[in-house]
């Protein structure tokens, strides 16, 4: 079992941590299922940047970067090196701490 911080880039936001998270899910799927909002435009099919997020620790803990994942983040508003899209960090077997930071995602609003 995961245990799953969320930081917020957003002010007025105070860290959410998620405890006994079973693997196999996404951060997007983690997300949604705990009332917390992450964009996520096509539906979780690794098709465009709207899940993205910063992932701070624990990038041993879900799948690798792909090509195609890449290739979206490159899109995304404000990439760094740790940039990952929601929908694509599955959580492998095992258990961890993981540590995501979701930008300000009031910046799309209007998009």
């Amino acid at each position: 079992m995961y245990t799953i911080k969320f930081k917020f880039e957003q002010k007025g936001l105070s860290p959410v941590t998620i405890e006994n998270v079973e693997p196999g899910q996404s951060i997007l799927e983690v997300a949604l299922n705990n009332d917390i909002d992450l964009h996520h435009n096509c539906g979780a099919v690794c098709a465009c940047s709207t899940c993205h997020l910063y992932l701070e620790k624990g990038e041993d803990m879900v799948e690798e970067l792909s090509d195609r994942e890449e290739d979206f983040i490159d899109r995304a508003v404000n990439p760094r090196l740790n940039s990952r899209l929601g929908c694509q960090c599955v959580l492998l077997d095992g258990d961890g701490e993981v540590e995501v930071t979701l930008p300000d995602q009031t910046q799309f609003l209007g998009e």
